[in-house]
C-alpha cells in the first residue's frame, strides 16, 4: 500500500516543539496524503485525541512543561490506549527507548531522522491496524 493511499484517510497527531522540524514532516506526511495536527506542546494532549481522533501518534519526547513519557502515561491510562505511538526523539540512551517501549511506544525513530525513515514506520503502523481490524 503507497504511503499516499486515498482509500484510507489516516490521522495523525504529531507532537513536536521544534518549528522547523514540525513544519517539515507535518508537510512532508500531508504531502503522503495523511492528515495531521501539528502541535508544539502537549498540553491538552487528551483533549485533542478526543476532538482529532488520531489513527497514530507521532511524538517527541523532550518538550516544553510536559515530556512525552508523561503524555504516554496518560494516554496508557485513558480509553485511547489502542493508539499507535511513534517516538521522534534526539533522545537515543537505552534507558529511553526501554522507557518509551514500557510505556506503549510501538517503535523509536532517533532524530535527525530521515522523512522516509518516518514514513516507513508509519506506513507499517497504519499496516497493521488494518491487519489487526
Amino acid at each position: 500500500m503507497p504511503l499516499n493511499c486515498p482509500r484510507l484517510l489516516v490521522r495523525i497527531l504529531f507532537i513536536e516543539d521544534n518549528q522547523l522540524n514540525r513544519e517539515a514532516i507535518a508537510e512532508y506526511l500531508e504531502l503522503e496524503g495523511y492528515e495531521v495536527r501539528a502541535l508544539s506542546s502537549g498540553y491538552n494532549f487528551l483533549k485533542y485525541i478526543q476532538e482529532f481522533k488520531p489513527n497514530l501518534i507521532l511524538l517527541d519526547i523532550k518538550l516544553p512543561g510536559i515530556d512525552g513519557f508523561s503524555l504516554m502515561e496518560q494516554l496508557k491510562n485513558s480509553e485511547w490506549t489502542e493508539i499507535p505511538v511513534v517516538i521522534l526523539s534526539a533522545l537515543s540512551f537505552a534507558q529511553d527507548k526501554h522507557r518509551a517501549f514500557q510505556l506503549g511506544a510501538r517503535r523509536f525513530l532517533v532524530k535527525p531522522a530521515i522523512l522516509r525513515e518516518i514514513g516507513r514506520a508509519i506506513q507499517a503502523e497504519i499496516k497493521q491496524l488494518t491487519v489487526d481490524n
